[in-house]
């Protein structure tokens, strides 16, 4: 097992498609990624000053653990996913977890947010040594085009709009979609997926 989980992720590691099949990304969504430490900073400060007290426990086991290795076989499948979102309209909400699905692709990995009104999908893939996430956010029953469909000067109508977070997997039953500056609602969010 522990030989199959080294090959795999010597090969995500080797294969040029998941290193730059995702790699362009729009320029404003670049630049969240680049403000990421400044956007958590600001929407931490908010959650912790004005959440209420088990929605902040809820945060703390969400951003606990350290990091580990992105991508591994067991990355796949189907997963709990719960929305926190900090600062902005309110200092802290989370959400009931909903059901988000991991899948294998040739250019890293899809994912999708399958329940609930506000939705997402799209991949996880490497960029510059991180594992990042580029999709599409939208409301359920909208017709969502790929994130590489997007126009560079797309800006969000309230029903979709383009997503970028940092994908941090913290143990084969717990990880991390982070979101610097949403284009809707709050100033950080976080999805903590669980399973």
């Amino acid at each position: 097992m522990k030989s199959g989980w080294a090959i795999f992720l010597l090969l995500a590691l080797s294969l040029p498609s998941i290193g730059s099949a995702q790699t362009t990304l729009r320029p404003d969504d670049a630049a969240r990624l680049d403000g990421f430490t400044t956007s958590a900073g600001n929407a931490l400060l908010q959650a912790l000053s004005g959440g209420d007290s088990q929605d902040i426990a809820a945060l703390t086991k969400a951003l606990s653990g350290a990091p580990q290795i992105a991508f591994d076989e067991t990355l796949s499948g189907d997963w709990r996913c719960r929305t926190m979102k900090l600062g902005g309209i309110s200092p802290l909400v989370v959400y009931t977890p909903f059901g988000c699905r991991i899948t294998a692709t040739d250019t890293g990995f899809g994912f999708e947010k399958l329940t609930g009104s506000q939705r997402t999908k799209g991949t996880i893939f490497l960029r510059n040594g991180r594992a990042i996430y580029a999709g599409v956010g939208y409301v359920a029953g909208e017709t969502v085009p790929d994130y590489a469909d997007l126009p560079a000067d797309f800006t969000s109508d309230g029903r979709i709009q383009s997503d970028v977070a940092v994908f941090e997997r913290i143990s084969p039953t717990r990880a991390r979609l982070m979101f610097p500056s949403p284009a809707v609602e709050s100033d950080f969010d976080i999805l903590e997926l669980t399973r």
